[in-house]
């Protein structure tokens, strides 16, 4: 996707103000967007009510369990009887642990996401726009690691995350520079999916900023003697900004993915937190006496992957150039 700015030469258009309202209304109008849109608001609407609905009582507490949770034979209750979406294996209410599920996929897949369009965008465009030895060395880099399964190597990363202290200790020296405790817990498994995930965002921004560094602002500023800094983020940022936002879209819809998977293995965000891929792996031999126990999470992993996708792809829609509206290329 090629997205020039004039902005980007640092004269601000006249109509900045104005064509923001014709945006959202292609947004508004947009199908995909819309309907991406739609189930991305409702799981985030679900993930910032669900302490409020706890504490009016609404939801029950997710870690509680529960005196009448499970049935005469120790089984889950199914969906209806006394909760709305039935118990689990250990008589939690699981609408209760759903609705904070959401919050725990969501934020680990957003917080994600941003570590890995940090990290993608700023190889993509150091190596795109210096190129030579530089972009060899960093494509070289993310080949190797695109040779590797995403999976395999978050196992890999999470793996290490079993408590062990690294100290940097160096001869020269008397006293410990810096103890490293690499422990499992929400900010490994944000570091984890997030450095995992930002080769395929690397590639694409290098793409666009070896197009973009052509380009005759990116010459002239050359020219009045801006730095390369300046030129990356005063300039080529800018123009690349739209695509970022899709890539970011869509990358979310992959680390919320990973993040199930992750949490289904073991590897993820530690129980008793309720992660949608720990809640289908516990239910998982309940499967045929209580699909709920599966199919729930499931459904909810399916909404947030399909909810993101659409919206990066709607978005892409509306913010490439060369797409008429109503009229994909």
């Amino acid at each position: 996707m090629t997205v020039t700015s004039q902005s980007a030469t640092g004269v601000e258009s006249e109509e900045t103000g104005s064509a923001s309202l014709p945006f959202l209304r292609r947004m508004l109008k947009h199908r995909m967007v819309c309907a991406g849109g739609g189930l991305v608001l409702f799981l985030a609407a679900l993930a910032l009510a669900a302490p409020a609905l706890t504490g009016l009582g609404y939801l029950q507490d997710p870690m509680q369990q529960l005196t009448d949770g499970l049935d005469a034979d120790g089984l889950p209750i199914p969906p209806g009887e006394r909760y709305l979406l039935g118990t689990d294996h250990l008589g939690r209410d699981m609408l209760a642990r759903l609705v904070h599920g959401t919050r725990i996929s969501l934020l680990v897949g957003i917080v994600a996401m941003l570590i890995a369009v940090c990290v993608g965008v700023t190889v993509g465009m150091l190596a795109g726009y210096h190129g030579g030895w530089v972009n060899t060395l960093l494509m070289r880099g993310t080949d190797v690691m695109l040779t590797i399964p995403g999976l395999l190597l978050a196992i890999a990363f999470a793996g290490l995350m079993d408590g062990r202290v690294i100290h940097l200790h160096p001869e020269s020296l008397d006293w410990h520079v810096l103890d490293i405790t690499l422990k499992r817990g929400l900010v490994s498994v944000f570091l984890v999916i997030g450095l995992v995930s930002w080769t395929w965002i690397a590639r694409t921004i290098r793409s666009q900023v070896l197009i973009l560094k052509t380009r005759e602002f990116v010459t002239s500023s050359r020219a009045i003697g801006c730095s390369d800094v300046r030129i990356m983020i005063r300039h080529l940022l800018p123009n690349v900004l739209p695509l970022i936002i899709v890539l970011g879209s869509l990358a979310t819809a992959n680390t919320v993915l990973l993040d199930a998977g992750l949490s289904y293995l073991g590897v993820g965000v530690p129980p008793p937190a309720p992660s949608w891929g720990t809640m289908i792996a516990e239910g998982q031999p309940y499967f045929i006496v209580s699909p709920h126990l599966t199919v729930a999470p499931g459904l909810f992993i399916i909404a947030a992957v399909v909810g993101f996708n659409l919206l990066g792809q709607g978005l892409q829609e509306i913010l490439d150039p060369y797409v008429k509206e109503g009229q994909r290329r």
